[in-house]
């Protein structure tokens, strides 16, 4: 193939990933960070933030797909998240259960790029068990009713500002355990000046302010570091896996999705290595 048709398939990769990035970072239960993640984004993404001079010329081709495709997923999809979740918050789920499992071989030969130890393993166990607690008080023990205001708000944008440096922070699943997810969906899909005066500048700020502490993480302890991160993966993944059907008819539609998002994260995936072979 040629460079050209290459560029154009990798441009539209890159959107279709931050599309996806951003609709998972305000769908509940998922990390728009682990999706960056499973994508192979977050890293250059991180050396983006931290690293500016010396990253920008390596992957500036990169900002303008994904930049627009974040804010369409983001921004465009939420009132058809919402109606999605309205219509079945199950089956939605399971698609991107689906994206998620597709990637987790390749996200796990990555993590042993650079060995495994044993303290590799520790990290794995730790913060698999770590996340999968902490979700699980959220969702299931925490019981405190937030009222929406301009500062409940700014803390929705610090969550999704984790959310996106922090892969496994499913800010999605915080807000709806303090009633703050409905009214930032409807004020974002309504563009809302208050939820979007409030909520974006905490975001862009705790990706600013947390984005060197992670990396030099990655840069001290990569192989633990990494593993932790797939232990975030498998405990968000596993503990968002709905338990409970409307009828045989969802059930046959969530294994449809889940199927389909396994596939077109492949899909993905081989569009990377062609690339690579090609390019």
């Amino acid at each position: 193939m040629s460079g050209g048709g290459n560029r154009t398939i990798h441009w539209l990769r890159n959107l279709l990933c931050g599309a996806l990035i951003g609709a998972g970072a305000i769908l509940p239960g998922v990390s728009g960070g682990v999706l960056a993640v499973v994508f192979d984004i977050y890293r250059p993404f991180m050396e983006l933030l931290t690293h500016p001079r010396q990253a920008l010329p390596k992957y500036w081709k990169w900002l303008p797909p994904l930049g627009l495709g974040w804010c369409v997923g983001f921004m465009g999809f939420a009132k058809g998240i919402s109606a999605a979740i309205d219509f079945s918050g199950t089956v939605t789920t399971w698609l991107f259960i689906g994206l998620i499992v597709g990637t987790v071989p390749a996200l796990f030969r990555e993590a042993g790029k650079e060995g495994r130890s044993a303290a590799s393993w520790v990290s794995l166990l730790l913060c698999a068990g770590g996340v999968f607690a902490g979700l699980f008080y959220v969702s299931r023990i925490a019981r405190f009713s937030a009222e929406p205001s301009f500062w409940w708000y700014n803390f929705c944008g610090v969550l999704w500002g984790m959310g996106i440096v922090i892969p496994g922070m499913t800010s999605s699943s915080v807000m709806m355990a303090l009633d703050l997810y409905q009214p930032v969906l409807e004020g974002l899909a309504n563009l809302d000046f208050l939820v979007l005066s409030a909520s974006l500048p905490g975001l862009v700020l705790t990706v600013a302010l947390l984005a060197r502490l992670v990396s030099w993480c990655f840069r001290r302890w990569y192989s633990v570091a990494f593993h932790g991160i797939f232990g975030i993966v498998l405990a968000s993944t596993l503990v968002i896996v709905p338990t409970s059907y409307r009828g045989a008819g969802e059930m046959v539609l969530s294994a449809l999705c889940c199927a389909g998002g396994f596939f077109l994260a492949f899909f993905l995936a081989r569009l990377d290595q062609r690339i690579n072979v090609d390019g």
